[in-house]
């Protein structure tokens, strides 16, 4: 089954060339828009399956749109497809509900291997830019009390550590030996009780409760 794409780039020829990128791939291309407000407008009409956003526009801003369309339609899924190399971006996207960051210099096989993940539940993010979101989550000091990990059950640790160890939700029902739709029962839980809104943040609670170590390799 194709999945449905809405592309939101102010730059027709990006569009052009990245829609028959997407056709070779089983992703169809149903609408096209050049700012934040058509993308929103689109998403609306066409309900996509997947919104590929450009930061980067003329009026509502690509952030600004992830905002609203994450916020009426959270079932559609929200990929950042952009040239900018900053962390405050790729911070802020995912505050707004991003489902993914894919930098445009990617080659193919990296960007469809996201994309691919993003449509499984998993989140789009490269190594690199995942470090860099665990990272800035973990030293993150909140004011509020952050929730205990024994509010969760054994299994849902258990889920827990594999999700932060970058298991898929594959993976984590082989390894448990429980189906993915269970996997993803956990998942709904664990986000529920530590107050998560995406598997980034669910792995940076395990940082910084120590149920896995913080990286420290140097990113540049």
């Amino acid at each position: 089954m194709s999945v449905r794409v809405l592309l939101a780039d102010d730059h027709p020829l990006f569009r052009d060339g990245i829609t028959s990128l997407l056709a070779a791939r089983n992703y169809v291309v149903v609408g096209q828009a050049g700012n934040g407000a058509e993308a929103v407008q689109l998403v609306e009409e066409l309900r996509p399956d997947l919104v590929l956003m450009d930061i980067r526009m003329p009026g509502v801003n690509g952030l600004d749109a992830t905002r609203l369309i994450q916020t009426a339609y959270p079932e559609i899924k929200i990929v950042i497809l952009t040239v900018s190399e900053e962390d405050e971006d790729l911070f802020e996207a995912i505050k707004c509900g991003a489902d993914g960051y894919i930098q445009k210099s990617l080659d193919s096989d990296q960007f469809f291997n996201l994309l691919d993940g993003v449509l499984r539940g998993e989140v789009g993010l490269t190594p690199v830019l995942a470090s860099k979101i665990l990272r800035d989550y973990a030293h993150r000091r909140r004011p509020s009390p952050q929730p205990a990990a024994e509010d969760l059950t054994p299994r849902e640790r258990e889920v827990l550590e594999l999700v932060a160890l970058g298991a898929s939700n594959a993976e984590i029902a082989t390894q448990l030996a429980i189906s993915e739709n269970t996997v993803k029962f956990h998942m709904k839980n664990i986000l529920q009780k530590l107050h998560a809104s995406n598997r980034a943040e669910v792995v940076a609670y395990a940082l910084r409760s120590g149920l896995i170590p913080i990286p420290t390799d140097d990113l540049n």
